[in-house]
């Protein structure tokens, strides 16, 4: 009997691993996610399962991070790549190279799980929703530099009212889109007054008609976060009419294509004009039939008010009257002076007398005011006593508040000090 070759547990591992990776070394394999999980490494790892069976899964960080789906439970989608095993667990998984949506049944139902989730949020309220500036002076658009979609905007906008348009040029399907739709969306709002490239006051995000695949960036969650976060009212037109992407609910105006956006945008300057007309001719108008209802009104009061002459005639008869009176009375007064002038002229002595009358009461009267006064009652040998102000002491208890006295005689001042002593009032005498 031949003796049984004996293997290591490594070198059954390995050839178990050639033997998987050289079978299996490019599979596609459909399946929904379950478990992902991302690592802080950034690598993803998760499992793929049908009715049947489970498929453990793993996609490294380089990769991941330019699939052109993300990685969610519950997303049925076809992975590519290669089968190898894992010795350390003796187990086997698929290292995924590329990952897509499994037909439009999934995109759909995912579209519908994430718009309940947004609904959940509050990024769709109408309450969030800003006002589309009526006439902006620079519109910023997000889209394909190259194609219909940004000349039909830039011709529309041009037809209606013309102004300044900065476009933010970005891919718009494909690997990393959405990353760079959501940057375009938060460099507009990042840019200020003063800039070199002005900050549009309304900003329109358009791409042309395509597959549910194509438009799929405009349902990421990175491009709704940033419609939502935007200061500037966003006008959302893509693809045709009957499409309807996440972005269209959490924009501010949905229109029905780029031109639409357009419309949006902008009113058509000739309807503006002659709005204007219209409200001038009115307005002129109104004034007219103004003027003209206060020129009926004048002369409706005009017709109450008499004649002005009639008005005036009874003041111009008070006035003569109280004229004349004035002129009688002014020669009376006169006359009356005058005569008592002559009168006054006949009997000089009169006045002489009266004169030497006065002269002799007012000789009087200067003799009396002599008689009191300050100098004629200090000769008589009194003294005038004052504090340092010179106001006027009356008594002891006065001077003893006083503590310094000017005492005046006759012949001038003396300052003095009051020394209180057993209720008696002492009083020295020192000079300056």
């Amino acid at each position: 009997m031949e003796e049984q070759k004996e293997y290591s547990v490594s070198e059954i591992s390995f050839a178990i691993k050639r033997c998987v990776e050289n079978t299996f070394s490019l599979v596609r394999v459909k399946g929904e996610i379950f478990g992902a999980k991302k690592a802080d490494s950034g690598h993803w790892y998760l499992s793929l399962k049908d009715e049947n069976a489970v498929l453990s899964a793993v996609c490294w960080k380089g990769v991941a991070a330019h699939l052109p789906v993300k990685i969610e439970d519950g997303l049925e989608v076809v992975a590519t790549g290669k089968i190898t095993t894992f010795a350390g667990k003796s187990s086997y998984q698929l290292v995924i190279e590329q990952l897509e949506v499994a037909g439009v049944g999934a995109l759909l139902k995912l579209l519908e799980e994430r718009k309940q989730q947004f609904l959940k949020e509050g990024l769709f309220d109408q309450t969030h929703k800003k006002p589309i500036p009526f006439l902006p002076k620079v519109i910023g658009v997000v889209t394909s530099p190259s194609g219909a979609v940004i000349r039909d905007i830039i011709h529309r906008v041009k037809d209606r009212f013309a102004c300044r348009i900065v476009v933010w040029p970005t891919a718009v399907q494909g690997e990393g889109a959405a990353d760079k739709i959501a940057s375009a969306i938060i460099g507009f709002n990042a840019l200020k007054k003063g800039d070199k490239i002005p900050k549009p006051d309304v900003l329109i995000v358009a791409r042309g008609g395509g597959s549910l695949e194509d438009l799929w960036p405009f349902n990421e969650e990175v491009v709704i976060r940033a419609v939502y976060e935007s200061d500037i009212p966003i006008i959302s037109a893509v693809g045709h009419e009957t499409d309807t992407m996440l972005i269209d609910y959490v924009a501010d105006l949905r229109a029905p294509t780029p031109t639409g956006a357009a419309e949006f945008a902008v009113p058509v300057k000739a309807e503006i004009e002659a709005g204007l007309q219209t409200l001038d001719a009115r307005q002129k108008t109104a004034f007219i039939r103004y003027v003209k209802i206060l020129k009926e009104r004048l002369e409706g009061f005009k017709r109450g008010i008499p004649n002005l002459s009639q008005i005036l005639a009874d003041f111009r008869q008070r006035f003569d009257e109280r004229a004349d009176r004035l002129k009688s009375n002014m020669k009376l007064l006169l006359d009356l002076k005058t005569r008592d002038v002559l009168n006054i002229g006949l009997k000089p002595y009169y006045i002489q007398n009266l004169i030497e009358k006065r002269k002799t009461a007012l000789f009087h009267l200067r003799q009396r005011l002599e008689a009191v006064s300050i100098e004629q009652v200090l000769k008589r040998g009194f003294a005038w006593v004052t504090d340092r102000h010179f106001n006027t002491i009356y008594g002891a208890t006065k001077a003893k508040r006083a503590g310094e006295l000017n005492v005046r005689f006759v012949d001038g001042i003396v300052k003095t000090k009051v020394v209180e002593e057993r209720d008696a009032l002492q009083i020295d005498l020192f000079d300056e």
